[in-house]
Parts: C-alpha cells; structure tokens; sequence
C-alpha cells in the first residue's frame, strides 16, 4: 500500500469473472505521514482510507468484467459499517461481488476482514464511463500489470510489456 498516492492494492488474490468476485491482498505500513495526525501517539487507519481500499478492489473486479474497456468511477457507498480500528503493519483481505453491471453504474458488496476478522464492509456504487483519455487509461493497465490482474481480462491486442 502506498497510501500517499492511494494506491491500496498491493495484489489480486482471486478472480471470478463469471462468479463476480475478487479478493485482494493490502499490506498497511508501518510507517506513513498519515498516521502522524490520526493519531498522534495512536497511529489508526483512516475510514475513508479503508472504504476507498474497498472501493478500488470493487472497481478492479468491474474493470475485469468489462476488459478495461470502461473505467469505474466512485460515486455512491452505502450501509458502510466500520467494526474495530485497522493499524499500521496489519495485513488486509478484501473481498468484492458484483451486484450489478450494466446502465452505466455497477454496484459491489465489498468487506475488509483482518485474521480473519471483518473489519468493514459497505455497498458501493460506480459510475462506468469511457477512460476519458489514454494517459489514464495506460496508467490503469500499466497498475492492474503489477498488482496481477490476469491477461485474459486486459483489452484484446494489449501486451504486457513482457
């Protein structure tokens, strides 16, 4: 996790396209300027920082789905219940189903579990619109390369620079 530059996932563990789950792995550092002011002396991951890690693993499983041809945009999160304080160096599992696909909006369950433990859980909803340019796009593809989305749901004709 690099949580500056809001990048939350460090891998995807599982896919199911058809099945409409993802699960992705995030590693909470030990260290980061996030944590000198919430709190000091209590270093606790931020809320919003655990519903956008939500948020992305659900955005990545709309993205396999539609072959990164669209790009999910947060817009809506709903029933967000947080359970107990997440802290630097824990490791995170978070889990996604797709509710809904299509009309321009997709919508996932998403939950955060620690050992075992769930953590948070919400529902939320994207708005899916075309990249609205290819630096964006080429970015997108560039991360979903490194925290391992398979090739099969990459565009077709697209390498993977290998």
């Amino acid at each position: 996790m690099r949580l500056e530059y809001f990048q939350m996932i460090d891998r995807i563990t599982a896919l199911d396209v058809p099945g409409g789950r993802i699960a992705t792995a995030c590693q909470v550092p030990e260290q980061s300027p996030v944590f000198e002011g919430h709190f000091p002396g209590y270093a606790v991951m931020p809320g919003v920082l655990l519903i956008e890690t939500m948020a992305q693993t659900g955005g990545w499983l709309v993205l396999a789905t539609l072959q990164c041809a669209k790009m999910p945009f947060l817009m809506q999160v709903e029933k967000a219940k947080m359970r107990s304080f997440v802290v630097p160096g824990q490791a995170l599992v978070v889990e996604a189903s797709l509710l809904h696909e299509g009309s321009g909006y997709a919508v996932v369950k998403a939950s955060i579990s620690v050992e075992g433990k769930k953590v948070t859980d919400a529902e939320i909803r994207y708005g899916v619109v075309p990249f609205p340019n290819d630096t964006l796009q080429a970015a997108m593809l560039e991360t979903a390369r490194r925290i391992g989305l398979p090739e099969e749901f990459l565009p077709k004709g697209h390498t993977n620079g290998a």
